[in-house]
């Protein structure tokens, strides 16, 4: 396993930043977990970190709470270079050198999730969008 640092979570609004040292890396509250988060809104298991072809990409580990990057809750998604990562209640930036050859693998990747994100129905005008869960 790879052990070279690929950039760091800074929490927000001060705090020591976790440095990402492995290629796969996971995160919860468990003592067994990769980065430990002790607190309560933080699962067990709650999410993973994977270094893929030069950029981060985060997956919820089924948590109670959840994850979000820059404010919208997703299941998984790549993580750009500044992108803000919730974990729970816990806020961190996600700061790191993208590669010139990652980023047109990680916008590729980006553009895709976006087009799938959309219901055909609703590109092609013939329902209304969904409203976004955090408008409740």
């Amino acid at each position: 396993m790879n052990h070279v640092v690929n950039g760091q979570m800074v929490p927000v609004g001060g705090g020591d930043p976790i440095p990402l040292r492995s290629e796969l890396l996971s995160i919860g509250r468990r003592d067994s977990c990769d980065i430990c988060l002790k607190f309560q809104n933080i699962s067990g298991m709650h999410c993973e970190l994977s270094w893929r072809k030069g950029f981060w990409f985060v997956r919820d580990l089924g948590s109670t709470n959840g994850i979000k990057v820059n404010g919208t809750r997703v299941m998984q998604k790549p993580l750009r270079p500044g992108d803000e990562l919730a974990i729970g209640l816990r806020r961190y930036t996600l700061q790191y050198s993208l590669a010139a050859s990652a980023e047109a693998a990680l916008e590729d990747i980006l553009t895709e999730a976006e087009d799938i994100s959309v219901p055909l129905m609703e590109k092609a005008g013939l329902s209304k969008p969904r409203r976004n869960r955090d408008d409740d």
